[in-house]
């Protein structure tokens, strides 16, 4: 196994690996494919970043991120904030890196009820769809890369669909990756009012959200100047429609919350840990609010046919960590998992 060097990267307070001998003087190449879904009219926005001078691909370096309930993959995963965004990294690490942006997310296609009032349709895209989705892209991703598996990694509601996929298909997860994982709420709630097809986010809430379960002393320096508006400026640029409205929203959908209700809520699970045969990492955050710790300690002993899993809790990160001043130390906790699986 080859010896890992740190450095202080700059914005990042947790040291990162540097890349490895084989990528660090490749330039990153980036393509974008819309991928026919399996419904006629929905395509799925997909984008892949990797080394320009990598030319072979295995399971154990092939990567799909899949985001959570609210914003799009890509102004997440690939954004470059401090000049370096998750995908630029793991890419420099020698990864073939991918993301996903689901139906009614990001660049993907919004499905038609979502040009109608809300009120007018039930929510739409539940977990099933999301699924439904995810084995698409995967399977566009194994066909053009020539590989049997690829490593899934879900990020809050994502974690759910991954974990949803790795047990239904085994034999097509290389490794599971799942940050901020949802599971059961505590003291289940009954069903409430009937939600529409999509809901409206405005920027305002969703940096409440963000800070929710923070020490007030933390506040300030938790998010760099800058980053949170330039984050915001781009995911709420991939919704025209929702920028006509004062305050500017997001559209997203509501199958989502739908499912929790149904699901989280109604304490049954969406999917089966036990069934999942890959390897697997938990990783959260001590100031994540919206999918707690407990949340992944409950997990965790439930992954019982998943050889080497593990947890990792990461101090002064919230649900929104990968976009924070300590984000480097969960880049490296996941790279180092991925790196020990490809050693």
């Amino acid at each position: 196994m080859q010896r890992r060097a740190v450095l202080a990267a700059p914005m990042l307070a947790a040291p990162l690996l540097l890349p490895s001998p084989a990528s660090a003087q490749a330039a990153l190449v980036s393509e974008e494919f819309m991928v026919p879904s399996g419904d006629a009219g929905i395509e799925l926005f997909l984008r892949n970043k990797r080394p320009e001078n990598l030319t072979s691909f295995s399971p154990a370096r092939t990567v799909l991120f899949v985001h959570g309930a609210t914003y799009p993959a890509h102004t997440s995963f690939d954004l470059p904030l401090g000049g370096l965004s998750w995908m630029d990294y793991m890419a420099g690490r020698g990864f073939d890196v991918w993301c996903l942006d689901l139906r009614g997310y990001g660049r993907s296609t919004r499905p038609p009820e979502m040009a109608q009032p809300p009120e007018a349709n039930p929510p739409l895209v539940r977990g099933e769809t999301a699924v439904a989705d995810i084995a698409a892209a995967a399977a566009f991703i194994r066909e053009r890369r020539s590989v049997p598996r690829l490593i899934h990694m879900g990020w809050s509601w994502g974690t759910a669909l991954m974990g949803r996929f790795a047990a239904d298909n085994p034999t097509l997860v290389e490794r599971l990756v799942l940050f901020a994982p949802v599971w059961l709420r505590e003291g289940a709630s009954p069903a409430g009012d009937a939600m529409g097809a999509y809901r409206f986010v405005t920027q305002a809430q969703a940096r409440e959200r963000w800070l929710n379960g923070v020490p007030q002393s933390a506040r300030a320096n938790l998010i760099p100047g800058g980053w949170f508006e330039h984050w915001a400026g781009v995911t709420w640029a991939t919704d025209p429609e929702g920028l006509r409205r004062n305050p500017a929203a997001l559209r997203a959908p509501n199958g989502v919350l739908q499912d929790s209700r149904e699901y989280w809520q109604a304490g049954r699970p969406f999917w089966e840990p036990g069934r999942v045969t890959a390897p697997t990492l938990l990783v959260v955050g001590e100031w994540d609010r919206d999918t707690p710790p407990s949340m992944a300690f409950t997990i965790l002993p439930l992954l019982t046919s998943s050889p080497g899993r593990r947890m990792v809790l990461l101090g002064e990160g919230t649900h929104t960590m990968l976009m924070e001043r300590n984000r480097g130390a969960l880049f490296q906790a996941v790279q180092v998992f991925l790196e020990e699986a490809s050693a």
